[in-house]
């Protein structure tokens, strides 16, 4: 079963039918009891990262575990963020804390960073990033990963500073993109996360 986390705080409808679009059907979980058969999981996310905390709280004990159990899991937009220890914009607030590190905000650019650009792959042997170049794919955030292994950078982005736009180690992958919205490109990468 391939699992969408139905949060509250989530593009479900867009990244639904993305991957319906290139032959996956998909489950909408909206209770943490319906995991434990997840062979692939996708947390979407759209919005602030202290009240998509506080709606995850449920899903946060079997999410670590499936995790630990090298269960494929992918995070969109404000599912990387979520996936760090900390974010800027929500102080004392815990993340999931598959990563360490925290989120910071844009400074000195307009925000939110919206719209198309491009990514620096850093990690060519990323599954995700199969046969993807450095290509343009659909933003809107106001606040970034920066993750304190810088190893797990797959991809890099230029906004005011080069961020981090695609992270990865082992069954875990994230991209503060929105691959779903992101054309053909982003589709590749979708297969490449289902089909992984």
């Amino acid at each position: 079963m391939i699992a969408i986390i139905d949060y509250g705080a989530g593009n479900l409808r867009s990244i639904t039918n993305a991957c319906k679009f290139i032959g996956y059907d998909v489950n909408l979980i909206p209770d943490p009891g319906n995991l434990d058969d997840a062979e692939k999981i996708i947390l979407p996310g759209v919005g602030n990262f202290g009240d998509a905390m506080e709606k995850l709280i449920p899903f946060k004990k079997i999410l670590l575990e499936k995790v630990r159990d090298n269960v494929p899991f992918l995070g969109i937009c404000l599912g990387i963020q979520v996936i760090m220890e900390k974010s800027e914009e929500s102080p004392g607030v815990k993340g999931l804390g598959i990563f360490k590190g925290g989120c910071k905000k844009f400074q000195g650019v307009k925000v939110p960073h919206m719209g198309w650009n491009n990514i620096k792959i850093k990690n060519k042997n990323t599954a995700i990033l199969k046969n993807i170049k450095e290509d343009y794919f659909y933003f809107v955030h106001s606040y970034y990963p920066e993750p304190v292994d810088g190893s797990i950078i797959a991809a890099a982005t230029d906004y005011g500073l080069k961020f981090p736009s695609v992270i990865a180690e082992d069954n875990v992958f994230a991209c503060q993109f929105h691959p779903e919205k992101s054309g053909n490109t982003g589709l590749k990468l979708l297969k490449n996360f289902l089909e992984y």
